[in-house]
């Protein structure tokens, strides 16, 4: 996975709350063997209606999803954040986060950041007012900042150092691959193997 340091660009404000796994990505298109491609499948229902605000083009590009509270609730679906990172998002800022979808977040290096509710509204509004609205979410510092709007945010400390290294849990794993060679190469042959 790819350090996350510093993710700056523009937002897409989805206001709505209770945004559940299977409305990020309908178990309709989980037929992927691969954890790719499944951008195109993001918000997929709501996609049809022209007005939906990812179909805005005002909104193109962005890398940054403002939501509602208790984003990512329902099923434990990985397949959501491979979604929203696929689409291009690197962050995602809203008032609370299901569990399983921030945990699963953190294994990809997609940013989910917590903030009052108060700052997420004004960080919409200021989107909704112009889109080109440059917003910085800076894993270092633990701010967030746009224009007018200045906050910080609490990660644990493991999970704010593993993805400003890059190191989801195979990388993890790896770090320790002259150990676990040198342990495998002492091991009585009589011992079972993988």
């Amino acid at each position: 996975m790819e350090p996350v340091r510093v993710v700056t660009g523009t937002a897409v404000p989805l206001d709505r709350a209770d945004v559940d796994t299977d409305q990020i990505v309908s178990a309709d298109s989980l037929k992927r063997i691969e954890r790719t491609g499944f951008g195109p499948f993001l918000f997929a229902e709501w996609r049809k209606d022209p007005n939906f605000v990812l179909n805005d083009p005002r909104y193109a590009g962005a890398s940054v999803l403002l939501a509602g509270p208790n984003f990512g609730c329902g099923s434990s679906r990985e397949h959501a954040p491979w979604a929203l990172e696929d689409a291009g998002f690197r962050a995602i800022i809203a008032p609370s986060f299901a569990d399983i979808f921030r945990n699963n977040c953190h294994k990809i290096g997609l940013l989910p950041v917590e903030l009052p509710s108060e700052s997420v509204r004004a960080l919409m509004d200021a989107v909704e007012g112009d889109p080109a609205t440059p917003i910085t979410v800076d894993l270092e510092r633990g701010t967030v900042s746009a224009p007018g709007v200045e906050e910080t945010f609490e990660i644990d400390e493991s999970t704010r150092w593993r993805l400003m290294e890059g190191l989801d849990e195979i990388g993890l794993t790896l770090r320790h691959a002259d150990a676990i060679t040198d342990y495998e190469a002492a091991r009585l042959p009589w011992l079972p193997t993988a």
